[in-house]
């Protein structure tokens, strides 16, 4: 291999740690100029330098005009012209040292992005492709077991990047997330704290937390409301016992979830797993112990419920159609927009964050969105309902 050198760019502490992650594949949602391309610019050519001979090394843009852009950028960038050669008119640059091959790529036709092996790769833009095409790139990735990383702007929370960078926050195997914001930037000295501020005086609000904040919309579809969840967060458990259980059981590839609260309605219990049936039974017996418990009762539930009760009277079930988890939802709504209900900043508050519903020939459909899970949600809602309908023994608070 011919020895050849490239200045590696200076990145900033924040803008380094998440697009060097070592996890495989890791989302950023990050604020417009904020320094993510450059840095995935720096990192995607890192890689295929110290990568396997002939390697193909992919940079995906939403459009060929974008991808183009990012073709020239290389090419400006790249101190040394000696070190590649390009061809203008297939996008691509072949480096020198050991015959690596950077392609640049649009995703506005993803059934032509099958075929190739592929060691690595960046989906810029990721709110703005097509999801046909990170299933594509996602494919080509299997027999190398390359890496990816997936930017962009946020943009609303109906698109796969949005969805899965969730997966990725919740702490997906093989994931990671991680979120740069304008303010990143400008302790960095990247961007001047005068020109976000002018930005946010010009621009509407909903598009300037999204172009510079990286916080999605509402989309007018979260029941709960973000302000309203964010005013019930509290930094973790209450210490107290609860008074009331609620459990949601797992299903396929959910997760059994139980949320206890106390007298205050403060969430003082939290447990969440995925176990064998009758491992999940003696879970939630030991956790529960003695206190008032509403458990999901639908389908197999029926029978978990069946087994609770066996020499126990604490258990109640519920059963979960789209009429009673509207009714269900709609009850914890209205103590979430009161302040009424506390809730730790774990997977609780992410899932409630991420909820949403929409209207159907049948009525209101609430659930989480498509790959994401609502287990939490659900355990939650129970919780409140049997606190608010269900019988169980006041404590001295004093």
């Amino acid at each position: 291999m011919d020895e050849c050198r490239f200045r590696h760019p200076q990145l900033y502490a924040k803008q380094e740690a998440a697009i060097f992650d070592p996890a495989r594949i890791v989302n950023i949602e990050a604020s417009t100029k904020s320094g993510k391309t450059v840095g995935c610019m720096a990192w995607l050519l890192e890689h295929a330098w110290c990568g396997p001979r002939w390697a193909n090394w992919w940079w995906i843009a939403p459009y060929y005009a974008q991808a183009k852009i990012a073709f020239r950028r290389y090419k400006a960038q790249i101190t040394d012209p000696d070190t590649y050669t390009s061809n203008d008119s297939e996008l691509f640059l072949t480096l020198r040292a050991n015959g690596a091959v950077l392609w640049f790529k649009s995703a506005e036709k993803p059934d032509s992005l099958y075929g190739e092996d592929v060691y690595g790769a960046v989906i810029d833009e990721a709110t703005r492709c097509r999801e046909e095409a990170w299933h594509a790139v996602r494919s080509t990735l299997t027999a190398t077991r390359g890496p990816v990383r997936i930017i962009g702007n946020v943009k609303g929370r109906k698109n796969w990047a949005y969805r899965l960078a969730r997966r990725a926050e919740e702490g997906a195997p093989g994931m990671a997330y991680h979120k740069i914001t304008a303010w990143d930037a400008v302790d960095a000295g990247v961007l001047a704290a005068d020109e976000i501020e002018a930005a946010a005086r010009d621009l509407p609000e909903d598009v300037f937390r999204e172009l510079y904040l990286a916080e999605p919309t509402d989309d007018g579809a979260n029941p709960f409301g973000l302000a309203a969840i964010a005013n019930c967060v509290v930094p973790g458990l209450a210490d107290a016992q609860p008074v009331v259980w609620g459990w949601d059981l797992a299903r396929k590839q959910d997760w059994t979830v139980g949320v206890g609260l106390d007298a205050l309605k403060r969430v003082c219990g939290y447990t969440r797993f995925q176990r064998p049936w009758p491992e999940t039974i003696d879970a939630i017996r030991a956790t529960t112990g003695d206190t008032f418990a509403l458990v999901d009762s639908t389908g197999v539930g029926d029978a978990v419920l069946g087994e609770l009760q066996k020499g126990a009277s604490n258990y109640e079930g519920y059963q979960f159609t789209e009429r009673s988890k509207q009714a269900l939802m709609e009850g914890l709504a209205v103590d979430v927009q009161r302040g009424e209900v506390y809730i730790p900043d774990n997977e609780v508050r992410l899932e409630l964050e991420q909820f949403e519903y929409e209207y159907t020939r049948r009525g209101v459909r609430y659930s989480a969105p498509e790959g994401l899970h609502d287990d939490c949600v659900c355990a939650l809602a129970l919780a409140r309902h049997a606190h608010e309908n269900c019988h169980w023994q006041p404590v001295d608070l004093w």
